[in-house]
């Protein structure tokens, strides 16, 4: 098993997307499952801020009990700060492109998160998304997402015979 770990200063070329953990998505016959469509509430945030949408960001949020942590901005809480925030991020011609990769969901019940990492400007930072179903939609909850020094692969192994335990 393959699993993200802090390690050396990352280079400015990310790891080959075959060595980071990947997501799996599955369809029920009766349409996409839980998982597809936390998968799809997860991309429509990155395609909005990808395309710099904003009205697309305001249908992303939930109404109420929300939070979100910018790398290197103090806790932001309530729609109305999160949303200036981004209006503020998504004017800024010179924003970087952030490409999220390694997408993972959990999810129990209403309540669901996408744990991520998302590549900007040649740096990896760890982010997590969480939504909550709201009249059958995923609506996100909260963003956080801060630097890791690397990405590397670490494979699940026996102990040696010099170790103890």
């Amino acid at each position: 098993m393959a699993v993200l770990i802090a390690g050396p200063a990352m280079s400015s070329k990310p790891e080959p997307f075959s060595r980071l953990i990947s997501a799996r998505i599955s369809c029920t016959s009766q349409g996409m499952s839980d998982e597809a469509e936390i998968l799809a509430a997860n991309a429509a945030y990155y395609r909005a801020f990808t395309t710099a949408d904003f009205a697309a960001m305001t249908r992303i949020w939930a109404e109420d009990n929300v939070s979100c942590i910018h790398p290197g901005w103090p806790v932001l809480i309530g729609r109305p700060a999160i949303l200036e925030s981004y209006r503020e991020i998504l004017r800024n011609p010179n924003q970087e492109r952030i490409d999220p990769r390694n997408e993972t969901v959990m999810a129990a019940g209403d309540e669901a998160r996408v744990i991520c990492v998302e590549f900007v400007g040649g740096s990896a930072l760890a982010a997590t998304n969480l939504f909550r179903r709201v009249d059958g939609a995923w609506r996100m909850t909260h963003h956080q997402a801060g630097p890791i020094a690397a990405l590397v692969e670490e494979s699940a192994s026996q102990p040696s015979s010099r170790r103890l335990n």
